[in-house]
């Protein structure tokens, strides 16, 4: 057991991972330039397996720090030398490395991101994620509400059959497209096609270096629905007019969008103002007045851009505004990043360790200065 313990704890481990994750941070950085930071940083960084030239498999950037973190974690508990007050400036730094990687984890793993854009006058109690999409389908029978059935990015995965009590027919997916465009068919299309797919098809595309300009799209076949409506549909994001189907006297919307986060609470635009250069049309600064809404009681709160909301977790900053006929829009940038106090607490430790340790390395640096005697 000892020797595991020594072998796990060994400092050259943190040293070659090291090398590698600066191999990582290279190769990551200059992909952006072919696939886009988004592709780029779930190819190297966010991957625990990274395939090099496509053949090669080596370790991600999540498994590099998974070694770092359990090796550095070995170092500060059973190497006993650390454990001596000549040494604490040093185990202090080391616990403060592993404050730093925890808190990376959790950003890693639970942090999400996303905006929320409100029209002034109006109010949000959600999220829109930057990357991940859903399948909304919607039953609009019900004049009094809508009930949704959301099916995440993840399981829309070619020949996935999806189904819900809440749906008296079956999805089965047969292609989710990164990337489309809608072009008109040249030839009448087979009797299996319905709705959209009638008289368009769906053309995939080579995804976007940024992810943001992605149009995703998915052909589904509905089944076991018992009528004439059964066939294949297409939908694809930002289509100005839903694809929607009347299945057992049952009205159904079916929608593919960002994914949403719901929050406790909403959030409403009172006012929108920006600043401009002079002279020029180009905004110096902008800020919203907004209402937060908790509970049905509302608190006046001034976003700027340099300074956000922070409420239940969640930070937002003003990213941006949209400006219309009828008004301006603000765009808020929304995060949750459970590790987001990790940095500041890991760099105090980390400078109080580096401090201790200077301190108690002087007498001796002292010693061998000629002439000098520590007191």
């Amino acid at each position: 057991m000892k020797q595991i313990i020594k072998i796990i704890g060994n400092p050259k481990i943190f040293v070659y991972t090291l090398i590698w994750l600066m191999v990582l941070v290279v190769l990551g950085t200059l992909a952006q330039r072919d696939i886009g930071l988004y592709a780029s940083q779930q190819k190297y960084f966010s991957a625990n397996i990274t395939w090099l030239g496509n053949i090669i498999p080596a370790p991600g950037g999540r498994i590099t720090m998974v070694v770092i973190l359990v090796n550095l974690t070995f170092m500060v508990l059973f190497k006993h030398n650390l454990w001596k007050i000549k040494k604490i400036g040093v185990l202090i730094m080391h616990i403060g490395g592993l404050l730093l990687l925890i808190g990376g984890g959790l950003t890693a793993i639970f942090s999400s991101e996303g905006n929320m854009v409100i029209e002034e006058g109006a109010q949000s109690n959600y999220v829109d994620d930057y990357h991940n999409m859903e399948l909304a389908v919607i039953n609009t029978s019900n004049e009094a509400l809508d009930e949704y059935t959301v099916f995440d990015q993840p399981i829309l995965g070619k020949g996935n059959i999806l189904s819900h009590e809440n749906l008296n027919f079956n999805i089965e997916i047969m292609s989710y497209l990164k990337n489309c465009e809608p072009l008109k068919r040249t030839a009448p299309a087979g009797i299996q096609y319905r709705g959209m797919l009638k008289n368009f098809m769906l053309s995939e595309l080579k995804p976007e270096k940024e992810n943001s300009r992605n149009r995703p799209g998915i052909t589904y076949r509905i089944t076991n629905s018992g009528s004439s409506i059964d066939g294949i549909y297409g939908i694809f994001f930002g289509q100005s007019v839903s694809q929607t189907a009347v299945i057992n006297n049952q009205n159904y919307e079916f929608i593919i969008r960002k994914k949403r986060t719901y929050l406790p609470f909403a959030i409403e635009l009172l006012d929108f103002k920006k600043v401009l250069h002079a002279g020029t049309g180009i905004a110096k600064s902008y800020s919203s007045e907004v209402n937060l809404i908790e509970n049905g009681i509302p608190r006046r709160v001034l976003i700027e851009m340099n300074e956000p909301l922070r409420h239940k977790g969640y930070t937002f900053f003003q990213a941006s505004f949209i400006e219309g006929l009828e008004g301006e829009t603000t765009v808020l940038a929304a995060v949750k990043n459970y590790g987001r106090l990790f940095p500041y607490i890991s760099s105090i430790i980390m400078s109080i360790g580096l401090l201790l340790h200077l301190l108690s390395s002087l007498p001796k640096l002292l010693r061998k200065i000629p002439g000098v005697s520590p007191s």
